[in-house]
């Protein structure tokens, strides 16, 4: 009921344009495709082993910190707080990759990264709490859209000021700080939620549930206008009146919130289609933020941007638009997920490792542009697909829970690989090693979910003949028995 009233005046598309403005100035970063040549560049002055082995670890490492409990608080404070609180973390990374020097000082610029990308999951979230279900669909998408429209207008604005008006690198990042500054004013335009999905689910609906005397509890069977309103305990099959008027004290409300996650987790991973699309989640983009973290490392070594001409806006722009293409072709494709979508995953996966092994051999920059576009795009496709097989069997809390507990695995194995293969309190690979080390990541990935639709489709096969075997007629041994059956039955 509230929702209804909510979108019968109107008031989804304000928050949702706000969101969407907010968007396009926080991705309108014309400077993150040169941060790697700003760094090692007169700037800032740094060398290539300390930008890899002790600079860019540190976001891996305070993402995983701070991803899980931003997560929870994140849906405890209601989302507006910790969009400002991003806006207030990318302030302060851009003010000091412009002001501050050395490697400690960039170390903290990364900390304050792994911020900005732990509170990044308040930005996709906040919709769904003011937004009736009628609207998820619209709403994301103008999200999402807008997101990577903004991501490719900043590259090719980025490569335009370096090639052609010969920007510096500092007037770039002090554009960047300018967008984002606009960015945290949008968003103390936010509405405030009334709810959310884990913590305030029952906000917006004990005010009209009271004087009605509606029952506390939902039938999963039922339709509902607005799913955040479902309180978490809704689905316990204890009798009505021992629900109501007694609630547990507040301090108690989250654990209660905590082990009604746990069993929906339970629940979630217990099914093996999810389990397995899942697995691919963590394993694939644990390797792809690897990939996308340290490429314009690899391409400063192949092409120095101290002696060559940079082209990593331009890369950068037709990757985000290829990933765009694939994934709006998902919808168009017409394919028995189910049977087919682990072959794809396996098919794909190669593919990405080809394109990884590529970029390990080639000393071509040319090429080495080339694999991280159809590398990227790959990818994109495939998370995609992903993220609809998932989305399509869960209810928006769960998925949600599910996204964040993905990203989290994939998170800890992105920290392993950093830990083993980057860090230089690790292995201290250079930056071509790393890649091969990458692209056998890949080729793993790729032989486990080929070889995994290779039993599927082996044994839904002997699952057809079996089946077929049963619907046959009857052989001729058994035709003539039950006619000679028949005559005897008939002289009788």
């Amino acid at each position: 009921m509230g929702c209804w009233k909510q979108e019968k005046s109107g008031n989804w598309i304000f928050p949702t344009l706000i969101l969407c403005v907010y968007g396009f100035f926080y991705m309108m970063k014309p400077s993150e495709p040169f941060l790697t040549p700003y760094l090692t560049g007169p700037d800032k002055n740094l060398t290539i082993y300390e930008v890899t082995n002790q600079i860019l670890p540190v976001w891996t490492y305070s993402y995983l910190v701070l991803l899980f409990p931003v997560f929870l608080i994140t849906d405890y404070a209601r989302y507006k707080p910790i969009i400002m609180l991003q806006g207030v973390s990318f302030i302060i990374t851009w003010l000091l990759l412009l002001f501050a020097h050395g490697v400690v000082a960039m170390q903290v610029v990364e900390f304050f990264y792994g911020m900005v990308t732990a509170t990044e999951v308040a930005y996709y979230a906040y919709i769904y709490s003011v937004v009736s279900t009628e609207h998820y669909q619209k709403a994301t998408s103008y999200c999402r859209s807008i997101t990577l429209v903004a991501a490719t207008v900043a590259a090719v604005l980025g490569q335009l000021l370096v090639s052609l008006a010969h920007v510096s690198y500092f007037c770039l990042n002090a554009i960047t700080l300018a967008s984002l500054s606009l960015a945290f004013v949008c968003s103390f335009f936010l509405p405030m939620p009334q709810k959310s999905m884990f913590f305030h689910r029952k906000d917006g609906a004990d005010s009209l549930q009271k004087p009605d005397k509606v029952l506390a509890t939902v039938s999963p069977s039922e339709p509902h206008g607005c799913r955040e309103d479902r309180d978490p305990v809704s689905v316990d099959p204890r009798p009505a009146p021992e629900q109501p008027a007694d609630q547990p004290p507040p301090q108690n409300h989250a654990l209660r919130v905590l082990l009604q996650l746990s069993k929906d987790l339970r629940e979630c991973y217990s099914s093996r289609k999810l389990l397995y699309w899942s697995l691919w989640w963590a394993l694939a983009t644990a390797g792809f933020n690897q990939v996308v973290n340290y490429i314009q490392v690899l391409w400063d070594f192949r092409a120095p941007s101290h002696s060559s001409a940079v082209y990593n806006g331009a890369v950068e722009a037709i990757a985000t638009f290829l990933s765009a293409v694939t994934s709006l072709a998902v919808g168009y494709v017409k394919m028995n997920w189910d049977l087919f979508g682990e072959l794809a995953l396996g098919i794909f996966s190669t593919m990405a490792a080809g394109c990884l092994y590529l970029m390990h051999f080639t000393i071509n920059i040319w090429a080495c542009y080339a694999g991280y576009l159809i590398f990227k795009a790959c990818y994109m496709l495939l998370i995609t697909i992903a993220t609809f097989q998932i989305a399509v069997n869960l209810s928006m809390e769960r998925y949600a829970l599910m996204f964040g507990v993905n990203n989290f695995f994939a998170l800890v194995i992105q920290t392993v690989l950093t830990v083993v293969v980057v860090d230089s309190k690790g292995l201290g690979l250079d930056i071509v090693t790393q890649f091969l080390i990458y692209s056998s990541y890949f080729t793993v990935i790729a032989g486990i979910f080929l070889l995994r639709s290779m039993c599927v489709l082996v044994s839904i096969k002997c699952k057809r003949k079996i089946l077929r075997f049963c619907k046959e007629p009857p052989s001729l041994a058994e035709h003539e028995s039950k006619q000679t059956t028949a005559v005897h039955t008939t002289r009788l």
